[in-house]
């Protein structure tokens, strides 16, 4: 499964679990991290702790083996590392103190506002 692939099936999922304000920043040739991040937020950390859990199922299920996942026991800020797709799940206060959409502000290829 490729980098766009696997980012579709992950903004579908964090759509079918009520995610806000999903952001794809594609970050190729900013960092030899990922080729794509994608930002979402949970009201709360059960609601942000499923998103994690569904991801991780539904990348399984497309044979992608996640190589990590960090923060699901306090689940204020989730990072799912699927390789050629990071996935950072946040709750809003969260992503209002860290940002990363300003950081990477020049990689925004789509967010849940404008399609």
């Amino acid at each position: 499964m490729n980098a766009d692939e696997l980012t579709t099936l992950v903004v579908d999922t964090l759509d079918d679990m009520k995610a806000q304000d999903i952001r794809v920043l594609d970050v190729r040739g900013k960092t030899s991290v990922t080729d794509v991040m994608v930002i979402a937020s949970g009201t709360s950390a059960r609601q942000v702790r499923a998103q994690s859990e569904r991801v991780i199922e539904k990348a399984k299920l497309a044979g992608v083996t996640p190589l990590g996942r960090e923060g699901e026991v306090e689940a204020e800020w989730v990072l799912v590392d699927l390789g050629d797709v990071v996935v950072h799940l946040m709750q809003p206060e969260i992503r209002d103190f860290y940002h990363l959409e300003k950081l990477w502000s020049t990689a925004i290829i789509s967010d849940s506002e404008t399609g």
